[in-house]
């Protein structure tokens, strides 16, 4: 009897823990492209996959991104052998990135799985204080 109860604690404490490691959960997933022709463009999240980092031996000349509703959210001239793209700047759901070596276009896919944007400016008006802000001088 003891040990079915023990049993009993350890799954309901199992259950729970994993309840609280759902605020750790990641914020994008990435799909890298695995074509033997893209391996120029090394692309990968930080480690904290709010930041898409793209580094190459050849110039990035353009980098685009299109939606789940085949629309472009983001439009950029890179010109650059590395960028970093912060992906707060990107819609929850699914975006086709395509990044433009010419004459190549190396495709991949990244999952927004939040919506970063919202969840940023809700901390930030929760860390604000309500109310007048007090008047600090150093006029002494």
């Amino acid at each position: 009897m003891k040990n079915f109860i023990r049993i009993c604690l350890l799954v309901v404490l199992i259950f729970l823990l994993s309840f609280s490691l759902k605020a750790q959960s990641y914020l994008a997933k990435l799909e890298k492209n695995k074509n033997v022709d893209a391996k120029e463009l090394i692309h990968y999240l930080n480690e904290t996959r709010d930041t898409l980092i793209l580094e190459s031996h050849k110039k990035i000349n353009y980098l685009y991104t299109i939606n789940k509703n085949y629309g472009r959210e983001y439009d950029l001239y890179v010109n650059a052998n590395s960028y970093k793209l912060p992906l707060r700047k990107l819609s929850k759901g699914k975006h086709v990135m395509v990044a433009v070596q010419s004459p190549k276009r190396i495709v991949f896919v990244v999952h927004i799985l939040q919506d970063l944007e919202q969840e940023e400016s809700l901390v930030q008006n929760t860390s604000e204080p309500s109310g007048p802000k007090p008047n600090i001088s150093n006029n002494d």
